[in-house]
């Protein structure tokens, strides 16, 4: 007898096709990436991220590790000599480049050494006299005043005062802390005392503001350092939120996240500079300009040099030492033998 064929009772299953091989992130992400391991600001990762860019689109889309000393060289005397651009600018893009190479394509760079960094020119600050600052002041009203007053008043870089946060103030000490300030340095500054009042003032309807965002869901701050994750109900405390808010809430770039930023420190500049046009002023005067002019009225007061430096956050006392030359004391404070006659 003929054994019939035995019929399986399940098909083998095949074998699923095997998916394809996750893809290397694009370069510009990379970059993007290391920015944020290295905790650098949102600031710094689009001048990176432009840079890089414009390298690539200089050299006809070639990739930057096909590329080395040669092609970074024409890069960066192109925008010298084509651009016309400043020195700060050329080093700026000479930053992005060895960051590009040393952190994202992990080469090493002893070629870079030999690439000429632009030097910049050894220019005087623009410095306010008592009087000036004082008719600026008069022709700003309500947070401009404010944010001026404190410039001035505390020596304060513009980013370090948009980027204040309300448990930074101590009013019964008298003073302001300014964390991660240049080179991620936190320091201690003055707080005037005739800001205290308003301050009180302006942060009793930034309080309100707050309140207003937590009853609608909102109220979340940025928090850096990935503070968030280690205190989840940090964002929404009091104590955390900008002294000077934006008017509007705004999606964040990096998260998604809705919600209020600092205010955007392009309205003060502009506050400024039409206070400075209405004054007949013809020094050409920014925000920055009352840091330099705090610097300057302290050294005229007779405070020491090492003092004005630990206020100004300066790494390097010849940094402060400028403010000197500013007086026209620099050393010996000299005087003109004509005066003398």
């Amino acid at each position: 007898m003929i054994p019939q064929k035995i019929v399986p009772l399940f098909r083998q299953a095949s074998a699923p096709p095997a998916s394809p091989p996750p893809q290397a992130p694009k370069l510009l992400d990379q970059v993007r990436d290391k920015v944020r391991v290295k905790h650098y600001s949102l600031r710094t990762e689009q001048t990176y991220v432009h840079w890089v860019r414009r390298f690539i689109l200089f050299h006809h889309k070639q990739h930057p590790k096909d590329m080395g000393a040669p092609e970074v060289e024409a890069f960066l005397t192109h925008l010298a000599v084509v651009g016309n651009v400043a020195a700060s600018t050329q080093n700026q893009a000479r930053s992005a480049l060895l960051f590009l190479y040393k952190e994202v394509l992990d080469q090493s760079l002893p070629w870079m050494d030999g690439i000429i960094v632009a030097k910049r020119p050894q220019r005087l600050p623009v410095v306010l006299t008592t009087t000036e600052v004082k008719t600026i002041l008069k022709r700003l009203r309500d947070t401009p005043w404010l944010m001026a007053s404190l410039l001035y008043g505390t020596g304060m870089r513009l980013m370090e005062m948009m980027r204040l946060r309300v448990k930074d103030l101590d009013f019964e000490r008298v003073e302001a802390l300014i964390r991660d300030g240049k080179g991620f340095k936190d320091r201690v500054t003055m707080l005037p005392a005739m800001l205290i009042e308003p301050l009180q003032n302006h942060l009793v309807r930034v309080k309100n503001l707050h309140e207003d965002d937590l009853r609608l869901g909102y109220g979340a701050v940025y928090l850096p350092n990935a503070l968030e994750r280690k205190y989840p109900n940090a964002n929404r405390e009091w104590g955390w939120q900008y002294v000077f808010p934006s008017r509007q809430l705004s999606v964040d770039p990096r998260s998604g996240i809705t919600r209020r930023h600092h205010a955007d420190e392009k309205a003060i500049q502009r506050a400024v500079h039409q206070a400075v046009r209405d004054a007949d002023l013809t020094k050409p005067a920014t925000p920055h300009t009352l840091r330099h002019s705090f610097a300057t009225h302290l050294l005229q007061a007779g405070y020491d040099i090492r003092t004005i430096q630990e206020l100004l956050g300066h790494k390097d006392v010849s940094t402060t030492m400028i403010y000197t030359h500013v007086l026209n004391q620099g050393g010996k404070g000299v005087i003109s033998p004509l005066d003398r006659l």
